[in-house]
């Protein structure tokens, strides 16, 4: 079992940033792949990033590619998600999760039914 714990949600102005982290413990020793996925009031919850255990690669969703950076440090058992130039559309709860995986991340690997454990999530809301 892994468990998840994300923290760094708050209110912010449009073109404010967040940090948001996620740290990890239990059955740490992976490979795990990482993933952010949110999900909007109304809305199903949508990948976001991810990046692979080794950090090497990393893959994004449109919507935020060039604002969001994600990142991660496996000493900490720790992944940071990085938002600027944050949009009123990015308002949502945002969740960290885990699959075993060790080959690079994209779309498939890391959709959301792909992932095995989840946190509870933390409420980013960007006003306009």
């Amino acid at each position: 079992q892994v468990q998840l714990v994300e923290s760094g949600g708050g209110l912010v102005q449009a073109g404010g940033s967040l940090r948001l982290s996620c740290a990890t413990s239990g059955r740490t020793f992976g490979p795990y792949a990482m993933g952010w996925f949110r999900q909007a009031p109304g809305k199903e919850r949508e990948f976001v990033a991810a990046i692979s255990f080794s950090g090497s690669s990393t893959y994004y969703a449109d919507s935020v590619k060039g604002r969001f950076t994600i990142s991660r440090d496996n000493s900490k058992n720790t992944v940071i998600l990085q938002l600027n130039s944050l949009k009123p559309e990015d308002t949502a709860v945002y969740y960290c999760a885990a699959r075993l995986w060790s080959a690079p991340v994209d779309s498939a690997a890391m959709s959301p039914g792909a992932m095995k454990y989840w946190g509870k999530g933390t409420l980013v809301t960007v006003s306009s």
